[in-house]
């Protein structure tokens, strides 16, 4: 082999490490997609249950291995307040993805490209 293949050999290595290393963090994120999600859903039951609760009702939060009574609404605006963060985290992390993907998206073009190369100056040989 040339200079030249041997080059474009070591631009085509080092590119598919950074793809690989960009499919982890995108399946991390994923991941962090899915327990988000999970996350949401089991709040968003919480909340229709205390909002079927009357103003009689009791409402007990775990604090540990203890049982703590609590408001039921501050127990509402705590279930509230968690779900708007666990939103924004969904938001930030779709945000990412979807840079990731573009960023996915590139190191395949790139790699197309330099596997040309590599054909167009073996076939030269």
């Amino acid at each position: 082999m040339d200079k030249d293949s041997t080059a474009i050999q070591k631009k085509i290595t080092a590119e598919v490490e950074q793809f690989k290393s960009a499919q982890k963090e995108f399946s991390k994120l994923v991941q962090q997609r899915q327990l988000l999600d999970g996350q949401l859903n089991e709040n968003k039951s919480v909340l229709d249950e205390l909002n079927l609760l009357g103003a009689d009702n009791k409402v007990y939060k775990l604090f540990g291995p203890v049982l703590v009574k609590q408001e039921l609404e501050e127990s509402r605006q705590n279930v509230a307040k968690r779900m708007e963060y666990i939103k924004k985290e969904l938001k930030r992390c779709n945000e990412t993805i979807e840079t990731l993907e573009k960023r996915q998206d590139k190191h395949r073009e790139n790699l197309q490209k330099l596997q040309q190369q590599f054909q167009v100056s073996v076939a030269m040989k």
